[in-house]
């Protein structure tokens, strides 16, 4: 058995197989996910899994230099929105180095998603809840 974070098979080969910038996405229930780009589906019903929850484990495993979210998060969700940022802080102090945001209107948020190695999604259920991540390098 893997001695690390990751559990879940699909989000680990993908973490793995990562470089520098490439992107994964993790979504709320709702985010359409483009033809194309691997679906890691880990929604069993509403709320579950939570997308914090996802967040937390996935960014325990991947470096990341920049994460993308939707501005209607910012506008609508200010709750979600500063623990997002919260979390965002504590990577940037465990790593070492900063973490740029982006906040675009979420109809280019979804058209970046076509970029992604995958979009894993959530069982989340919060409108906006969505975030990609742009992996950065260790060194």
């Amino acid at each position: 058995m893997r001695k690390a974070v990751l559990l879940n098979g699909p989000i680990a080969r993908t973490v793995a197989f990562m470089g520098h910038t490439d992107s994964l996405c993790i979504g709320d229930a709702g985010l359409p996910i483009p033809d194309g780009v691997e679906r890691i589906d880990l929604a069993v019903t509403q709320g579950l899994p939570r997308f914090l929850d996802v967040l937390d484990a996935v960014t325990g495993e991947l470096c990341v230099e920049r994460v993308s979210i939707a501005q209607e998060l910012v506008d609508t969700q200010p709750a979600l929105h500063g623990e997002v940022l919260a979390r965002i802080a504590a990577l940037e102090a465990a790593q070492g180095k900063p973490i740029a945001v982006d906040a675009v209107p979420h109809e280019a948020f979804k058209q970046q998603t076509a970029s992604c190695k995958a979009v894993i999604r959530t069982g989340e259920v919060t409108p906006y809840a969505n975030i990609i991540l742009h992996a950065g390098v260790t060194f």
